[in-house]
């Protein structure tokens, strides 16, 4: 018999949710999972948010008090969990950010009370070595350094298309630099690089996601293969998120798609251009700094690709299998 581990469902397009979906994939034939709905994900309304959601699954939670198997949780409702279930429990960190808070000034005690708790967990796995450090401070022991990771038969097939068939397919401008600048949400900082691009006509901004910004500049929301579609058919990527990143799937995938990048070493995302020798932007300079970046030899990028390459699906399942077996 399998065992059973419960978790949250991996509802939404997140990093996170990527991450916690691509786990219950890669384990589904070794791992039995029952997941409990993530009530947060479909409520619309921001304030306040967090605070429903742990009022709504509290019952959930009581139901699992006495249900066999473990846990591979990544919620501030772990402080619902009596200690006997978190000692049963992986907790999966992705990062922590005030700014994001939609329960202030309730949900920094709250986390603070969760970092309080982290030690009773069988284990913790964060995405980047910076949130190990962050947790272990914090008197968090037991922390596995487990990094997103992505399917690399996809990543080659998307490396192997025509660029200008890619750019065609999106009406966009044949000639010119391609600039990436991430997912148009708050926090990201893609206000700033358009307002710093604008200066160079030959320089086209292009965003992803929901637009929570309300970009009107070339932006796309896109199912997954046509966003990596979208990716190849850019230049170069910049990333100045304003807020501490987990690690950044959005930033890793344009790397490995071929895209030299300008990083803000911010967090866990400190880490992947530390890893992948990407500097930082300069707002001051940030046009002359992506004509540079946009010609960067293709050697530095094979570099890049080999570094990050080895971040595979079969590196992913290897590293859980062996982080589950401290409770299977």
């Amino acid at each position: 018999m399998k065992p059973v581990i419960h978790s949250l469902a991996p509802t939404g397009h997140t990093g996170g949710r990527v991450y916690l979906r691509m786990l219950q994939q890669l384990t589904s034939e070794e791992i039995t999972w029952r997941t409990v709905p993530d009530f947060k994900r479909s409520d619309r309304t921001r304030r306040w948010r967090t605070m429903r959601h742990l009022s709504t699954i509290a019952p959930h939670i009581r139901a699992l008090h006495d249900a066999p198997g473990a846990f591979v949780w990544d919620d501030l409702s772990l402080l619902l969990f009596a200690p006997s279930m978190r000692a049963r429990t992986i907790f999966v960190f992705h990062h922590y950010e005030p700014l994001q808070h939609d329960s202030a000034p309730i949900q920094a005690q709250l986390w603070q009370q969760l970092f309080s708790v982290l030690p009773q967990c069988a284990a913790v796995v964060c995405v980047a070595p910076y949130w190990a450090r962050f947790l272990q401070a914090r008197g968090v022991d037991k922390v596995h350094v487990v990094y997103n990771s992505v399917d690399m038969t996809e990543i080659d097939h998307v490396r192997s298309l025509d660029k200008t068939e890619c750019r065609a397919a999106y009406g966009l401008p044949p000639d010119g630099v391609l600039v990436y600048a991430g997912k148009a949400v708050h926090g990201k900082g893609t206000d700033l690089i358009t307002t710093a691009a604008d200066q160079d006509r030959r320089l086209h901004v292009i965003t992803t996601g929901s637009n929570t910004i309300g970009r009107t500049g070339p932006h796309f929301n896109l199912p997954r293969q046509q966003y990596l579609r979208l990716l190849h058919a850019c230049d170069v990527g910049v990333f100045t998120p304003q807020i501490a990143e987990g690690w950044s799937r959005c930033a890793a995938e344009a790397l490995l798609i071929g895209l030299p990048c300008l990083i803000q070493p911010i967090a866990g995302l400190g880490d992947l251009a530390r890893l992948t020798g990407q500097p930082a932007p300069d707002l001051h300079h940030l046009a002359h700094q992506l004509h540079e970046r946009a010609a960067a030899p293709p050697a530095d990028m094979k570099l890049v690709y080999d570094a990050l390459a080895r971040y595979d699906l079969n590196y992913f399942q290897q590293a859980w299998n062996a982080v589950l077996a401290t409770v299977t």
